[in-house]
């Protein structure tokens, strides 16, 4: 019996194959490539001793899944698979709707077919639109002010509907924040194609040279230094939910949303400073207006985790910036 990891040549998706390998675990990676580097199969077989099967693929082919499911004993999905920049979203939102949406259907119905009903799914904490206070919990009302974060929910609410239809479906939509850091061994880590969208890799590619200087969006929030705060988790730390989430699935049928953060808030220059004293590099910046839809502070409350999957985070901030920075040292040009 193998485990089908959509999307698991990415940043979340390789590190969650490098825990499921060092469990034993049978893996079948299903990716397209569009936003990952074939490169990634030769560093989780370095870190692992272990190569998973690859089949490059489009969640948006049904010949593509109707083949991977048919070729391989597939018990259960962890669906990383999906287009992922807010910004861009914005720009194509037809694309995102049927390349996260529509794909993702097609998953289920290929799954449904073929008698496989255990799914992780890779939601997102901008589910919880900009209304709600933090700590946010699992409960809150949800909503989305752009195109990528709709498209989460569409898929959260279709999940939700398809576990009421039928009760043989186990699904765990886990809802995470911001997710950094990467592998410590520096092999595999986070290589955003074109100008990064996330703080961490921008911070790390300025401390490497590639760009010249980070751009902070606004510092006159209601927090400590004005800087907007968010959760991050340390992506090893986030891989190993997905492990316990897939685990529990056995015995928890129904949809269940599930939160994976620390419940700790850190602001964006804090991260400056800390990816500063980790690095020994300077990184200059200059404070720009904010970006609409941007709000003040961002964590999680992150007790269900613990009691439903026994999962908790267990590596800090230094451990974070301290990885990524290793990454970005030991492969300044990524993957390339």
């Amino acid at each position: 019996m193998s485990l089908l990891l959509t999307g698991g040549m990415g940043y979340i998706g390789s590190h969650t194959v490098v825990e499921l390998l060092s469990r034993d675990q049978d893996v079948v990676i299903f990716d397209n490539l569009a936003n990952a580097s074939e490169a990634v199969l030769t560093r989780i077989e370095q870190i692992t001793s272990r190569k998973p099967h690859f089949v490059k693929g489009d969640i948006c082919s049904r010949e593509d899944l109707e083949q991977v499911f048919s070729n391989f004993n597939i018990e259960a999905v962890i669906h990383f698979a999906g287009l992922k920049a807010v910004g861009e979203s914005t720009e194509i939102p037809l694309s995102y709707y049927h390349n996260n949406v529509s794909g993702s259907v097609n998953l289920f119905e290929v799954m449904a077919k073929h008698h496989c009903k255990r799914l992780v799914f890779s939601s997102s904490a901008t589910v919880y639109g900009e209304h709600n206070q933090s700590p946010l919990v699992e409960t809150m009302p949800t909503s989305a002010t752009n195109p990528y974060g709709q498209t989460k929910l569409m898929i959260e609410h279709i999940l939700q509907d398809l576990a009421k239809s039928d009760p043989q479906w186990s699904i765990v939509n886990l809802r995470y924040f911001n997710p950094i850091g990467a592998h410590q061994s520096g092999l595999i880590g986070e290589n955003p194609k074109g100008i990064p969208n996330n703080l961490l890799p921008y911070v790390a590619q300025v401390a490497v040279g590639r760009l010249a200087q980070l751009s902070v969006f606004g510092d006159d929030y209601d927090t400590p230094d004005g800087t907007g705060v968010r959760d991050y988790i340390h992506v090893v730390d986030l891989a190993k939910g997905h492990v316990k989430a897939l685990n529990k699935l056995t015995d928890l049928p129904g949809c269940h949303a599930i939160n994976l953060g620390t419940g700790n808030g850190t602001s964006v220059l804090e991260i400056v400073e800390t990816f500063k004293a980790a690095s020994g590099k300077d990184i200059p910046y200059q404070i720009v207006p904010r970006r609409a839809g941007d709000i003040a502070t961002v964590f999680a409350e992150a007790s269900k985790a613990k009691e439903l999957l026994n999962w908790q985070t267990e590596l800090d901030l230094s451990a974070m910036i301290a990885d990524t920075w290793r990454w970005q040292s030991m492969n300044p040009n990524g993957y390339e």
